[in-house]
């Protein structure tokens, strides 16, 4: 899809997360003529955070998608989220 969709990805997981690792990724290209890719892009995200600690997967990823809400319902169609913390990183 674009940069700049991938670096507000990464702002707003940065912002909401202080992640020690962050890496994200435009998959969009591997996904075109999907419906959905027209509707906005498909992106990887890896997170490393200590606001992980104690969470569940599902937690974990809730976190994600509430610091990037915003851009779910306008240029982000699809998400794969990596979320762990500092020691399952090591």
């Amino acid at each position: 899809m674009s940069a700049p969709v991938t670096a507000e990805l990464r702002s707003a997981l940065e912002r909401a997360l202080h992640p020690s690792a962050l890496e994200v990724i435009d998959d969009s290209a591997a996904h075109a003529g999907h419906a959905g890719a027209r509707s906005g892009g498909h992106y990887r995200v890896s997170v490393v955070a200590a606001a992980f600690e104690g969470r569940t997967q599902l937690e974990r990823h809730r976190l994600v998608y509430a610091a990037v809400a915003p851009l779910m319902s306008t240029t982000v169609h699809a998400l794969n989220i990596d979320a762990r913390t500092p020691a399952e990183a090591a």
